[in-house]
């Protein structure tokens, strides 16, 4: 696979869904099954008759959405609806209402009816072999100017960082993927915050435990095993490089720095990681920009190339000013004034002109030089917290040396207190390195890549129920 096809949400053709009118219902529920083709809706359908008895025994609303009701499960043939009543067979009815409401917004010509929809171009073959076997077939369509397809992340699966994305809200269709790339960017920060190899194991180790589905009253949570894995290796990982095992107990050599004895060179560091990563993200978001709305608006937008050019020239003219190296100060100074002149371009063409425009345009600007200041140092928390975890671990293991030289009874208690110490730091600092990590995430990078909001792939999917798994009278349907 290409490396721009990986890092692109799933591929979407438009397609029609044209069978004979015999064979509607046959090809909807082999559709359902199949769960991989989001079909177009009839904006006003009145209820059908599946589901006005579902109204009367939930006394809600008629109209159900595919896939809002977890319950509904779709029967082979035709069921009878009196008897689904009598029994109180939510789930059939509730099946049969959505097949129904798709069914009204057919377009029908003679003896064919025909629906529209979205499907991912790797699963239309499965999906048109599906159908032929009901009589039916599935055409691509050209995709209908000025439509957007909705949005699948490409990265799926059990060890998925997808939800960290959609959390904050689904990208645009045509937007990267950047599933896999923030994945990295939050274990990695959760780590600095986190370092402790003794620490990190133990989330690790949760992980595998979530991934195994134990304990089982958290086998909800087992989607999030790849976020504890990762944050508990990148823990692993800073740990060792602080030489912190429950704490800087010298057990470990110290390969890098000490947080409590380098703090100034922590802080310096996690504000260097962190424009680091605002540059990547600037130049994803100026790439975003392209895909979205082409050059002429991505070159003048502040979360573009202009304003890519004004934060790689500040970075450079304030390294240069640090290491006193006047070029760097001055190709730095040139390149973020340029940047900044076409940010303001920018701004003023989004406004009515004239000295309003001008006013509008001076306070948008000086909100994105502050932003881009701001948002940089937002980043010394990794270092802030890693020095309190580093300090919160340090006196947890200095109270348990000095309780184990107090014979045997202290010897006991500093077991206790090690146990006791290292689990509440634990939970406290895993809770608080995760909402901080998540806060950079959303705040200071995702403000910069994402710039239009898409709409998500919700493809209409319930299973299917042989008749001899419910006690139901079977009307003969049409073939398929």
């Amino acid at each position: 696979m290409p490396w721009s096809e990986a890092m692109a949400p799933v591929r979407m053709r438009r397609v029609a869904v044209i069978v004979p009118e015999a064979a509607l219902r046959g090809s909807l529920v082999r559709i359902a099954e199949a769960g991989c083709v989001e079909l177009d809706r009839a904006e006003e359908a009145a209820p059908g008759a599946a589901a006005v008895r579902l109204q009367r025994m939930r006394g809600g609303a008629t109209r159900t959405a595919p896939g809002s009701v977890a319950s509904a499960v779709l029967a082979v043939g035709a069921p009878d609806l009196d008897l689904l009543e009598e029994r109180n067979d939510a789930g059939l009815l509730a099946g049969e209402a959505q097949l129904e409401e798709l069914m009204s917004g057919a377009v029908r010509r003679g003896e064919v009816a025909a629906l529209v929809g979205w499907c991912p171009a790797a699963e239309v073959r499965r999906v048109a072999d599906r159908l032929s076997a009901a009589g039916g077939t599935l055409v691509p369509l050209p995709s209908p100017r000025g439509a957007d397809p909705p949005t699948l992340l490409r990265s799926g699966g059990s060890a998925s960082f997808t939800p960290l994305v959609t959390t904050y809200g689904t990208p645009a269709y045509a937007d990267l993927d950047p599933s896999w790339p923030t994945g990295l960017a939050y274990v990695a920060m959760f780590g600095m915050m986190f370092g402790d190899v003794g620490h990190g194991a133990l989330l690790v180790l949760g992980a595998l435990a979530l991934r195994l589905g134990r304990p089982r009253r958290l086998a909800a949570l087992r989607q999030l095993w790849s976020f504890l894995a990762g944050a508990g290796i990148a823990a692993m990982v800073a740990g060792a490089a602080y030489g912190e095992f429950f704490g800087p107990t010298g057990l470990l050599p110290v390969l890098w720095l000490s947080p409590l004895d380098s703090p100034a060179r922590l802080l310096t560091a996690a504000v260097v990681f962190g424009a680091g990563l605002l540059t990547v993200a600037h130049a994803a978001g100026a790439v975003n920009r392209v895909r979205e709305q082409g050059w002429g608006t991505a070159l003048y937008a502040a979360s573009g190339w202009a304003g890519l050019l004004f934060y790689l020239g500040l970075a450079l003219a304030t390294a240069g000013l640090l290491l006193r190296w006047p070029p760097a100060t001055v190709a730095g100074a040139a390149l973020g004034v340029t940047g900044l002149a076409l940010v303001a371009l920018g701004l003023f063409r989004a406004t009515a002109g004239g000295p309003a425009g001008c006013a509008e345009t001076a306070v948008r600007l000086f909100d994105v030089v502050v932003r881009a200041g701001t948002n940089t140092v937002s980043f010394a928390r990794l270092a802030a917290f890693g020095l309190t975890h580093a300090a919160l671990a340090d006196l947890v293991w200095r109270g348990t040396v000095g309780l184990a030289g107090r014979g045997g009874a202290g010897v006991a208690g500093a077991v206790m207190l090690f146990a006791v110490g290292t689990a509440l730091s634990l939970a406290l600092e895993a809770l608080v390195a995760g909402v901080q990590a998540l806060r950079l995430e959303y705040y200071e990078l995702f403000s910069r890549l994402f710039g239009a909001e898409g709409r998500p792939f919700c493809p209409w999917h319930v299973p299917v129920a042989e008749p001899a798994d419910r006690a139901t009278k079977v009307i003969p349907c049409s073939p398929g």
